[in-house]
């Protein structure tokens, strides 16, 4: 074999290293970032996770002062759908599980509140809560029925949400 035949395979077999070396590299680094990804997604789980257990724990609080009558239905309800919609993993098909709930919350939610309604005269004031009460009254067997579903799928919610959260 002639020298240059002999320089060209040196040559090219330390391109074929060099290339070698360049692809573990970039293999490694993508293995890293894979990693990382995983951990980062896993720690984005677990926030949502912790934070729906706390609404779900908010959720258990208002559905049993609801029942002990501690807690107005039109106030419940309206606190019961705000939070089963801010939860990142939500109850199965909320508003058609819980129709009733819902449905007096979209009665009610036009209604003022706080400095808004401290700003309404006392007539309709009175107006508004005749309107409520009219609404609580039609429905209250509904809700609480609704409220009897929720309560253990909360329960079991909450269970799932914390081996979630336990799983760290």
């Amino acid at each position: 074999m002639s020298n240059l035949t002999i320089s060209l395979l040196v040559l090219a077999a330390a391109i074929i290293f060099a290339l070698t070396v360049y692809a573990s590299m970039l293999l490694f680094k993508l293995r890293h970032q894979t990693k990382m990804q995983k951990a980062l997604t896993l720690e984005q789980q677990q926030k949502r996770a912790e934070k729906d257990l706390k609404v779900v724990s908010s959720l258990l609080i208002i559905c049993k002062a609801m029942q002990e009558k501690q807690c107005d239905l039109s106030e419940g309800c309206w606190r019961l759908s705000v939070l089963i919609e801010s939860m990142e993993y939500s109850l199965d098909s909320p508003n058609e599980r819980f129709p009733a709930i819902f449905s007096l919350y979209n009665k009610i939610s036009h209604m003022p509140i706080l400095e808004e309604r401290k700003k309404l005269s006392k007539k309709d004031k009175l107006k508004l809560d005749l309107e409520r009460m009219g609404y609580e009254e039609e429905l209250e067997a509904e809700i609480f029925a609704d409220i009897e579903r929720l309560i253990p799928d909360a329960q079991y919610h909450q269970q799932t949400l914390r081996d979630l959260t336990l799983s760290k």
